[in-house]
């Protein structure tokens, strides 16, 4: 099914379709997930740190009995690290990985806000040459008079290597009774 627009270009039931996207903005850029990847907002909070992660790997935190593992997306994108501060969040995310939902936490420097964004609106990234991987970009908008960068987070999130929920309660409380072992010596 199609219909014509007033510039006389016919558009699919497709084209015309939306999605909405919350904004957020990293090193003066602002970027987008898929609203309805997104669990929660939460202020920074510190984490438990898991040994041996990637520096862009800030630890978990225990959120109403998930472990979640939570990613520094500055860290993750090699921009410049930042004090956390005051409009420092969280965003809860659930992902895709292969058949499996897991829950990942972002930390970015603020939340900006949640736009339509019409299919026929998208613009692919840039090709940049075989050297810089950019799957983990689902496109280009332009919103509000500004280029928001629109992320497939399941991609992106998708290339993690993350500990099971398993692993990580394991981890966690190992750390906890090497602490509780120290302070009773």
């Amino acid at each position: 099914m199609t219909q014509a627009d007033e510039a006389g270009i016919t558009l699919t039931a497709k084209d015309d379709a939306s999605d909405q996207y919350l904004t957020f903005i990293m090193a003066d850029e602002e970027y987008g997930v898929d609203i309805l990847s997104v669990q929660e907002i939460r202020g920074w909070e510190p984490t438990t740190v898991i040994p041996n992660s990637p520096s862009h790997v800030k630890g978990v935190i225990n959120l109403r009995g998930t472990i979640v593992p939570i990613i520094d997306l500055r860290q993750r994108f090699g921009i410049a690290s930042l004090d956390y501060g005051p409009t420092t969040v969280v965003i809860v995310i659930k992902v895709c990985v292969g058949d499996e939902h897991k829950v990942i936490g972002i930390v970015v420097d603020a939340v900006s806000d949640v736009f339509s964004v019409h299919h026929r609106d998208l613009r692919d990234a840039p090709d940049f040459g075989e050297e810089t991987d950019l799957t983990f970009i689902k496109g280009l908008a332009n919103l509000a008079d500004k280029m928001v960068i629109l992320l497939d987070i399941d991609t992106l999130l998708s290339s993690e290597v993350l500990p099971e929920a398993a692993q990580l309660s394991n981890i966690i409380n190992n750390i906890d009774a090497a602490s509780t072992q120290a302070v009773s010596a």
